[in-house]
């Protein structure tokens, strides 16, 4: 796995652990801004990617479906 995919994977996992964190969405404003923020850098990090990105993985980028890019990366480095 490349460096750029390790910081993707870690920032899908970040937004996971977002999206569960119940204290967190107690206050809804704050909430949301922790997952633009999180969204932002998944952007950022999917523009930083080596060309050509597989297929698959850009499929699940393109449309979002993060649970499966990150498995999709998961299962390509062995588990990371």
């Amino acid at each position: 796995m490349t460096k750029a995919e390790s910081e993707l994977a870690e920032a899908l996992r970040e937004r996971l652990k977002i999206i569960s964190d119940e204290e967190s969405r107690r206050n809804p404003e704050q909430h949301l801004k922790r997952l633009r923020d999180v969204s932002e850098r998944i952007e950022t990090l999917v523009a930083a990617l080596p060309r050509p990105i597989p297929q698959r993985l850009a499929h699940f980028l393109e449309r979002r479906s993060y649970d499966k890019a990150l498995e999709f990366l998961c299962s390509c480095s062995g588990g990371l």
